[in-house]
């Protein structure tokens, strides 16, 4: 079973609390479909705007076992008020290069 962590939009914590990245992680379903049911090694926040966080909460997350990174839907998608994280691709790039090409990165959870 593959060990992925989970990084979110801190805004969106007023609004949702996770159940669907929660739920479709364990099931293995869509973005995590390829892997099957996975296990979540921790589900934390960007640390709020602009996500300078972000990067060192996922060199967290592989300290303690993720093999793979995955922002949830409202970093990417704006899941569930439509309005996607403007630094996303700012935050994600800057992941991929602390964590190299052997962390997996997922751009969406749902």
């Amino acid at each position: 079973m593959k060990k992925v962590g989970i990084i979110r939009c801190r805004q969106t914590e007023d609004l949702c609390p996770g159940t669907t990245d929660l739920k479709i992680a364990a099931e293995g379903r869509l973005v995590f479909a390829e892997m099957g049911p996975v296990e979540l090694v921790g589900f934390v926040s960007c640390g709020g705007c602009p996500g300078k966080r972000a990067v060192a909460r996922a060199k967290m997350l592989v300290d303690r076992g993720a093999e793979a990174i995955a922002f949830a839907s409202c970093m990417g998608r704006g899941n569930p008020i439509g309005f996607p994280c403007p630094h996303f691709a700012a935050i994600r790039d800057a992941v991929a290069r602390k964590l190299g090409p052997e962390i997996e990165l997922l751009d969406h959870t749902h």
